[in-house]
């Protein structure tokens, strides 16, 4: 047989069949007076073996080991690693279609593209926030202010986001919440323009406070120095992102937040020492 013949009755290329022999997966075969290889019966059975591995999803190095009959990987080992792999793809198919389908979820619910996919908790507080704006146009700081939130969700990965399920949680149990932290935001856009000396700051920094639910506050935790400008960094890329009187606004609340902080304070510190 000529190998466009073997790769028909084979059912592959005859790319695929040249490229077998250049790994060493198909011996050459004798070749004729004119030089066109010239395939046996032989061949197709090693050829048919090779594709029916291939099939399983065995990479072409773990088809030459079984090929070559390594005594230390012989196919069922090889097979029962490849099991485990196609079993950790599954799950992985799983978990990504649970997550697509949140995505059409708050896709369906109205959830702008840039912040999905987030939590279902965080999606909820998103929908409510921007569903509490009414016909008018919302502030710019509500859409800034789901933006960090998304990113923070993402970021936090194993220093958890425990804070952000309470805030979703305390904001859906409190009706008025979104209210106020609408209320916020007008007044934080108030802000845009002006000097971070500006009498308002402080009110926003302390509206900004009260705004937080109580159990979101109880469960952020701010270590000395993460919100201290250094030129670079987070916190400098956090404060360039807003005006001047906004970021002071900002830095103010979580100062206050850090001294209402009943675990930031020594003196509970050393009366909880036994």
């Amino acid at each position: 047989m000529r190998i466009g013949e073997l790769a028909e009755l084979v059912g592959i290329s005859t790319r695929a069949i040249r490229h077998y022999h250049r790994v060493g997966l198909l011996a050459e075969p004798a070749r004729r007076g004119n030089g066109y290889r010239d395939y046996t019966l032989r061949d197709a059975v090693a050829l048919a073996r090779v594709r029916r591995l291939v099939e399983l999803g065995l990479s072409l190095a773990e088809v030459g080991e079984v090929l070559a009959g390594d005594a230390d990987r012989d196919l069922a080992e090889i097979l029962r690693e490849l099991d485990a792999d196609l079993a950790g793809q599954e799950a992985d198919i799983r978990r990504r279609r649970a997550r697509l389908a949140q995505l059409l979820r708050q896709a369906d619910d109205g959830l702008p593209a840039e912040q999905a996919p987030v939590s279902p908790g965080l999606a909820t507080l998103f929908s409510s926030m921007a569903a509490a704006g009414g016909p008018g146009p919302e502030p710019a700081m509500a859409v800034r202010d789901r933006e960090v939130m998304a990113m923070l969700e993402t970021v936090s990965g194993a220093h958890g986001a425990d804070w952000l399920d309470k805030l979703a949680e305390g904001m859906a149990d409190d009706p008025g919440a979104v209210e106020q932290a609408h209320a916020v935001y007008a007044l934080l856009d108030e802000l845009a323009g002006a000097a971070a000396d500006d009498p308002r700051v402080e009110t926003a920094a302390r509206q900004i406070l009260a705004s937080i639910p109580e159990p979101a506050r109880r469960a952020i935790r701010i270590p000395d120095g993460a919100f201290e400008e250094t030129g670079d960094g987070f916190a400098a890329a956090f404060y360039a992102d807003f005006a001047p009187a906004q970021a002071a606004a900002i830095r103010l609340a979580l100062t206050l937040m850090k001294r209402s902080d009943p675990a930031a304070d020594p003196e509970n510190e050393q009366e909880s020492t036994p």
